[in-house]
């Protein structure tokens, strides 16, 4: 803007203009060029003079022309011109326009302007307050021309703020104006003695009762006032139950792997609750009742047993699983009918055995399985954190915490073990 003022200036002095009386602008030939009732023919005159200057400009410009060469001052080179085109061409534009048009175009650039300097102390960018939003809205809703102007935030910004102010505005109107008038403190103590002393009585009869009094209360004012009697003593949580019988708990489950000859194998698994230790893992192609009660065995040596079994319902388990397992000391008991959480310990286990092993394995026969499965279940126990265990290993061992650290693979690279030299 300064350099366009400074190319006025020398206009001037090239080219003089003198102001009438009646408020206009003229050349030194008395030609009307701009003022208060300017119109089509003198605006094309002035576009033709300042087209006039660029050329003899920009003639100047090739010949090499000097100021020692030429009579009057120099105009300067054509890019001042075309800002001085710019300048002119912006302002006869603005007189084209309607006053309120400026107005409201002057009134939301302050205002953008008042937002960017308003002071913020330690916050990075200016923070936009409820009234400014409403401005935008109201702007969005009566001006046209509303995202020519609008640089601080997007137009979709504003769309948001005037849909959350639509929200806002239904949930004033749909409000509640009144709702139930509220009970006497009379009938609220009758209901505290009705229930008080008549502890088998429900909430409907003591609304039945109230109505043979030709008192009409809804259900939930009844329950919200009726009495409530001695709360019980506080009890341990569930938690705390199964944590401190964990150690005594077992669970078992069978699972089923598909060979590349597509032939189905079953794998057995018997977890232990405490430590989430695999305590026995075996698979076999035909699972019968006399192979199921042959692992238990195998899996409790040295009357190491537990004192619970927890296992679902499958008929290959055999009718009589409990009946022998109680006789060797084992409380063998079935979860209940379509209900997989119930044996929520086994369950997962078996979906980690799927997620880091046999998922990412082609099973060839069973005994490519059995040395697959012997393989992980030493990785899990002695070398795999459970979020259970506090990131622990379900067999817990001291493990020097100096020393350089090596990386050896489990099974063949599907997985790394970390751990320092000795």
């Amino acid at each position: 803007m300064g350099r366009a003022h400074t190319r006025i200036r020398e206009l001037s002095r090239c080219w003089p203009l003198s102001r009438n009386g009646t408020g206009s602008y003229a050349k030194d030939s008395g030609q009307v060029i701009v003022g208060s009732g300017s119109c089509g023919h003198e605006v094309k005159d002035l576009l033709g003079w300042v087209v006039g200057i660029a050329q003899r400009a920009k003639l100047s410009a090739d010949q090499g022309v000097g100021r020692q060469n030429v009579g009057r001052p120099p105009i300067g080179d054509a890019e001042g011109v075309l800002e001085l085109f710019w300048l002119l061409a912006t302002t006869i534009l603005a007189w084209a326009r309607p006053r309120h048009d400026l107005v409201l175009e002057n009134l939301l650039l302050r205002h953008q302007l008042a937002v960017l300097t308003r002071p913020t102390r330690t916050r990075p960018r200016a923070r936009l307050r409820t009234w400014d939003e409403l401005l935008w809205i109201l702007a969005r809703r009566f001006c046209d021309g509303w995202r020519e102007h609008l640089t601080i935030v997007t137009p979709e910004t504003v769309v948001r703020w005037h849909r959350q102010g639509w929200r806002l505005f239904w949930r004033w109107r749909s409000r509640s104006r009144g709702g139930r008038p509220q009970l006497s403190p009379e009938v609220r103590e009758l209901i505290a003695s009705m229930s008080r002393e008549n502890r088998l009585w429900g909430t409907e009869r003591i609304r039945g009762e109230l109505l043979k009094l030709g008192i009409v209360v809804s259900n939930r004012s009844i329950r919200r006032y009726r009495w409530r009697g001695p709360r019980r003593t506080s009890s341990q949580t569930w938690r705390t139950f199964l944590r401190n019988h964990a150690h005594h708990l077992w669970a078992a489950d069978l699972l089923t792997v598909p060979t590349v000859t597509f032939n189905t194998l079953y794998v057995l698994v018997f977890i232990a609750h405490g430590r989430r230790e695999l305590v026995h893992v075996n698979v076999t192609a035909n699972p019968t009742a006399a192979w199921v009660w042959h692992q238990l065995i195998e899996a409790t040596p040295w009357s190491h047993k537990p004192h619970h079994l927890l296992r679902d319902r499958d008929a290959v388990y055999g009718r009589d699983f409990r009946q022998r397992a109680q006789r060797v000391g084992i409380d063998a008991i079935a979860t209940p009918i379509h209900a997989p959480k119930a044996n929520a310990v086994a369950e997962r286990v078996i979906g980690t055995l799927r997620r880091e092993c046999l998922d990412h394995i082609i099973i060839v026969d069973e005994n490519h399985l059995r040395s697959v499965l012997a393989e992980y279940v030493g990785y899990y126990n002695r070398e795999r954190p459970h979020r259970t265990l506090g990131l622990q290993t379900p067999e817990p061992r001291l493990r020097p915490v100096t020393g350089p650290i090596h990386s050896r693979p489990a099974l063949n690279g599907l997985h790394h073990i970390y751990e320092r030299a000795a």
